[in-house]
């Protein structure tokens, strides 16, 4: 039987908890009160920036206030996502960022500008898709994955292939791909998705892992071949193409996801908010639709869900990353 005591302390207790969870609840229901910063770890016209301001649009007409995109490329995403790391923890600064600078990054550098784990709190993911193998159609003659590993090392060395940056997906992913098939290739890194897409139409690199939107305008014009992707089971939007595991090489697996990260220490209900929010505004047709037609899945969910992808990536590309010897030190 619980005595008066108790049930005075427990009420008292419950009665603390609740005026503490009030300026939470109340920060939450007044933000934003000013204009909110996306900060962009890519160029414009990248699969980030083009999920950013598709969200942005929306959610600056949900939330009442301007939704600015802030393109800061380079560094292999560093930049970009540093910007939330040491912003102030309130929720108007936040980083469109992806697996590269969070995941990755930390098995890649001896020394970073910040802890994801310690600095960053993650929202909500965005979107997630597989790599793309992709070829210059003139001067690559292969049609199939079998086809480009003879082709390749046939070449003995004498290719090259583009990517988004030191230690992003697309560079680790054809790393992990020619330890996987047996072939080498010379990197040669861009800062971001266009211009490492237009090196490949125009013949100054050979071959590309990335995603599909800064590639699909070179595909149209037939200056760049898609031969297969890198998840373990067919995409719809790109279901003409086989998967990587089809051809033989199932450890090739790689999605290039995307989401929101806040400061570490943003309000958990101001997290909340913006996670439901990005969850409607997938949720929505037109959005969807706007997403598939560029070859990006939405994929939306909780915070801890995405704070258990962030977590298995780093479990799962650490070794790998120790095992191809990839540094940037």
């Amino acid at each position: 039987m619980t005595s008066p005591r108790s049930l005075r302390r427990r009420r008292a207790v419950g009665g603390l908890l609740a005026l503490a969870a009030f300026p939470l609840a109340s920060r939450a229901a007044d933000w934003p009160s000013k204009p909110v910063h996306i900060a962009v770890p890519a160029p414009a016209g990248s699969s980030l920036d083009i999920v950013a301001r598709l969200l942005g649009e929306r959610l600056a007409a949900r939330w009442g206030e301007p939704v600015v995109v802030d393109n800061r490329p380079g560094a292999g995403g560093l930049i970009g996502t540093d910007v939330a790391a040491k912003a102030p923890p309130d929720g108007l600064t936040l980083t469109l960022s992806f697996n590269g600078p969070v995941a990755f990054a930390p098995f890649l550098y001896r020394k970073m500008p910040y802890d994801a784990a310690r600095d960053l709190a993650p929202v909500v993911m965005t979107t997630s898709q597989p790599n793309v193998l992709a070829v210059n159609a003139a001067k690559v003659p292969a049609k199939t994955v079998k086809e480009f590993v003879e082709w390749a090392k046939a070449a003995h060395g004498a290719v090259n292939y583009a990517s988004l940056g030191n230690g992003s997906s697309a560079h680790l992913t054809m790393e992990l791909f020619m330890a996987e098939a047996g072939f080498q290739a010379t990197h040669i890194p861009f800062n971001g998705s266009p211009p490492a897409a237009l090196a490949v139409a125009q013949g100054e690199a050979d071959a590309v892992f990335m995603v599909a939107p800064a590639l699909l305008p070179h595909v149209r014009s037939g200056k760049v071949r898609l031969i297969a992707v890198s998840s373990a089971q067919p995409v719809e939007s790109l279901k003409e193409l086989p998967t990587l595991a089809s051809a033989g090489y199932p450890a090739v697996e790689s999605m290039a996801w995307n989401g929101l990260f806040a400061p570490a220490a943003t309000p958990a209900a101001v997290i909340a908010k913006i996670n439901a929010d990005v969850n409607a505004v997938l949720a929505e047709p037109a959005v969807r639709t706007a997403l598939d037609s560029q070859g990006l899945t939405p994929v939306g969910g909780s915070a801890a869900d995405f704070r258990h992808v962030v977590e298995a990536e780093q479990k799962r590309w650490g070794p790998i990353i120790r095992k191809i010897g990839v540094t940037l030190d």
